[in-house]
């Protein structure tokens, strides 16, 4: 008969709120992944699995002079014996640790395929092979001195560091990148010799501000060099918050060939961005016609990189093609800055540059400090060890007839002479031959060395000045060891302001050919433009009774400025005007003036020129010609005329002196300063009239004189002296001109 089996018994369930479950659960993993996987330590500036890694390279004994050992035994090691995920996430660390262009100082040296800056993958961990730099023995320097605090690992067999000792600040100079559970963070490699000058003075000025730091640390320093187009200020305020991010552009230059042909060649490309996907952009937006500027590109790179880019044609401006690079492609990249790492190996918090360097310092005064007490327990231990040895050498005939004769000879040495366990065991182990009085002296002479050497320990760690001054020796060495001259050490991304034309570049302005070109305006409102600069009018021709207004030299990429009467001022392309074979077209084809209104005057815009502008009945103020440029037909309020008036003059703003004249021939002279500068509006008086109103204005240098030109071309100039019947104040009425003044009224 078949024997029936019980069910094992199980324990009662419990009801469980769902929600608290959830959260209990979610907590733990976000903890997890904040503390074990994503975030660096503040301290030391690495990941669990970096650690780990240059720990298992360290038992390994892969130092920078040893030889080179499979990347497979590394990986093997590391993931039995400490890490505990896949290999190939261990590997991936293991190659970007070793990648010069991911790495500011890379902290494994490689032999094999580690990939390259074109996004390759590194060979399979079976091919490759690696061993620690310089850097990476820097970071573990003192790890068997009890410098730092070890835990069992995951299986319980063995010790890991909870962090390293970590004599250089590796955090700022080699970054970090990571994204965790509901935060992330973003640290850029810096430059090792700034942040030394940085702690050195953050020693001495605990205190010290982002400004003050900023004065040593500028701004990052990127493995693969770059041009950072951030104004200073803004870099300041990043290291304040601890958060921003960087503009980052490729480097590059202007390569002249023969007969005026030349090519922009990028020698340097921004930090995380990979040279065969950008150029793949770069193509793109070519073939889609996006990138009128440019006629071909090619990636010319073997071991430095070397990207050509040939204009469409020689005359086309080599910054304003760059822009349009920069623009639209990954040239410039914004680099993101998110300082939030584990403060004290163990709270997650932005930190500034301030706090990110004296985390460090902190920490490497607590290794300090670890270090002297280990050393003096050594210390300690080997003068207990020397003191039992020379009382052996005062009584040498006795103690080897003791040990001779007595069946317990370690009872009867530690009682005859009063020696400790530890003695009387290194007494009895110690070899014959090394009871020589030639020995007797050299322990006498370690014994005093020693001595000393743990009154200096003594005193560097009851001192806290004494190890604020070795730390800043240590510092300064390791400053020593990678200068800013030498090739390591040398800054590899540079500062500069972007170019003035990249804020208010416009393609379609590139794209137009500059060539020289004569605005000609007839009183009618036809406008034109004639071929070059011409400077005889004379055989122009006009539609019937028309005439000539106004005519200025400029050029195809010229802006050109018309005022109406009503105060609306519009802006016209010089590159859209009619040619001059014709009689040109109206203004009002081009510009929606109303239909009460006059065209009063046409003038070339030139970029922070100032201008006085005035009413017909005198009113007037000072304004730029930048506040007039506008990009619609509509064009933009410049002047509030009272009704009855009309916008009538606008001339050059440039002297100390503004001379008036009304249409009653009365002339007022006055400071410019006595007139407001505004945007837009009505103005203010220049000159009062009884009846009529302005008829001319001109603001000149009262050192030069005032000058004018009468109806047959000659010019009349009146000094200073000569003028001071007229100078007075704005609002004045004036009195009549000085003879010779021309009848019409105006300045000519």
């Amino acid at each position: 008969m078949a024997r029936t089996i019980d069910p094992p018994q199980l324990p009662e369930a419990q009801p469980v709120n769902l929600r608290e479950a959830l959260e209990e659960r979610y907590l733990a993993y976000a903890l997890s992944t904040i503390m074990g996987r994503a975030l660096p330590d503040a301290r030391d500036g690495l990941k669990p699995v970096h650690r780990r890694i240059l720990y298992g390279m360290q038992i390994l004994k892969l130092d920078p002079g040893s030889t080179f050992k499979k990347c497979a035994k590394i990986v093997g090691d590391v993931m039995g014996s400490f890490h505990p995920h896949g290999d190939q996430a261990i590997y991936d660390a293991l190659v970007r640790l070793a990648q010069d262009f991911s790495s500011r100082y890379p902290l494994v040296d490689g032999q094999g395929n580690f990939g390259n800056i074109d996004g390759d993958s590194a060979a399979a961990y079976r091919y490759t092979e690696a061993r620690m730099t310089d850097v990476a023995r820097l970071l573990l320097d003192g790890i068997d001195e009890d410098s730092v605090d070890f835990r069992d690992n995951y299986s319980g067999d063995q010790q890991e560091p909870i962090v390293l000792p970590a004599a250089l600040p590796n955090l700022l100079a080699n970054g970090s990148q990571g994204i965790a559970v509901g935060m992330a963070t973003s640290v850029p490699p810096h430059n090792l010799a700034e942040l030394c000058d940085a702690a050195l003075y953050l020693i001495s000025n605990r205190a010290a501000t982002a400004e003050a730091l900023a004065r040593f640390v500028p701004g990052p320093d990127f493995p693969t060099g770059g041009v950072i187009v951030d104004p200073p200020a803004a870099i300041t305020e990043i290291y304040r918050t601890g958060r921003g991010s960087i503009r980052l552009r490729a480097r590059w230059h202007k390569e002249e060939g023969q007969r005026g042909v030349w090519n922009a060649i990028v020698t340097e490309i921004p930090y995380g961005v990979q040279k065969s996907r950008l150029i793949e952009k770069i193509a793109e937006l070519f073939n889609e016609k996006k990138l009128p500027l440019v006629a071909d590109i090619r990636d010319e790179s073997a071991e430095d990189i070397r990207i050509v880019i040939e204009p469409r044609a020689r005359n086309v401006d080599a910054d304003v093609m760059m822009e349009t690079l920069f623009k639209q492609t990954e040239l410039e990249a914004r680099v993101g800055v998110n300082m939030n790492v584990l403060v004290d190996g163990a709270v997650p918090r932005v930190v500034s540059l301030g706090e990110a360097i004296g985390q460090w310092l902190d920490h490497r005064r607590e290794v300090l400090l670890r270090r002297s007490r280990h050393r003096l327990a050594e210390i300690e231990h080997r003068l207990e060890l020397l003191a039992g040895m020379i009382i052996v050498f005062l009584n040498l005939d006795k103690v080897i007839k003791i040990i001779r004769e007595e069946d317990e000879p370690k009872a009867v040495l530690m009682k005859t002479f009063k020696l400790t366990d530890k003695q009387a065991n290194y007494v009895l182990d110690t070899r014959l031959r090394s009871l020589r009085r030639l020995e007797e002296m050299e322990l006498r002479k370690e014994h005093d060395a020693l001595t000393q050497e743990k009154g200096e320990v003594e005193k560097l760690i009851s001192d806290e000045k004494l190890q604020w001054k070795t730390i800043t020796a240590q510092v300064r060495e390791l400053k020593k060891k990678y200068p800013p001259e030498s090739k390591v050490g040398k800054r590899r991304t540079t500062f500069a302001e972007a170019p003035a034309a990249a804020a208010d570049f416009n393609l379609a302005e590139a794209l137009i050919e500059r060539e020289p070109v004569t605005v000609v305006v007839s009183e009618k409102g036809w406008i034109r433009a004639l071929k070059g600069h011409v400077q005889d009018l004379s055989n122009l021709q006009f539609k019937g009774d028309d005439a000539l207004l106004a005519s200025f030299f400029a050029e195809t990429t010229s802006k050109i400025l018309v005022l109406a009467s009503n105060g609306k001022i519009f802006t016209l392309d010089a590159s859209k005007l009619p040619g001059g074979r014709g009689h040109g077209e109206p203004i009002r084809l081009m510009a929606d003036i109303d239909e009460g209104a006059d065209i009063v005057t046409v003038l070339p815009y030139e970029a922070g020129k100032k201008m006085l502008a005035a009413t017909s009945d005198g009113r007037g103020f000072i304004v730029g010609q930048d506040e007039m440029i506008g990009g619609t037909r509509k064009g933009k309020v410049l002047m509030n005329p009272d009704d009855g008036a009309k916008a009538a003059l606008l001339a050059p703003a440039q002297g100390d002196h503004v001379a008036v004249v009304g249409q009653n021939r009365k002339l007022v002279v006055f400071p410019l300063d006595q007139v407001p500068e505004m945007a837009r509006g009505k103005g203010v008086r220049l000159q009062r009239y009884k009846d009529g109103g302005i008829s001319d204005v001109r603001v000149f240098a009262m050192a030069e004189g005032l000058s004018w030109t009468d109806s047959a071309g000659r010019v009349f100039v009146v000094a200073k002296a000569d003028l001071k019947e007229w100078i007075g104040n704005r609002a004045d009425a004036g009195r009549l001109p000085p003879r010779g003044f021309p009848k019409n009224n105006r300045f000519g």
